[in-house]
């Protein structure tokens, strides 16, 4: 997968990826928490919580990022363009 194909798929995809992130890192994060012996069972799951919660958070940051780059490119507005065009044909045919 190229940087362009992968980009395009997070545009159209941020929150999809974003709770992929949240839910990969949680259960990534409670298995490496309840494998360390000798910590209470409270402490593994705020510690779990906590590093699924950072994930979550860089994740937002990088949706973010891609979110101003496609700005930046022009790309949205090509996309949303499309849209306009046709409600207003569609309003004009009223």
């Amino acid at each position: 997968m190229d940087f362009e194909s992968a980009r395009h798929w997070l545009v159209e995809h941020k929150l999809r990826a974003v709770g992929s992130i949240w839910a990969t890192s949680l259960l990534g994060s409670f298995a490496y928490n309840f494998s360390q012996p000798g910590v209470k069972t409270s402490v593994k799951l705020i510690h779990a919580r906590l590093h699924a919660q950072a994930l979550t958070l860089a994740a937002l940051a990088g949706s973010a990022v891609v979110e101003y780059y496609d700005h930046q490119s022009g790309d949205k507005a090509k996309r949303y363009e499309k849209h306009i065009q046709t409600s207003q044909n569609s309003d004009l045919k009223l």
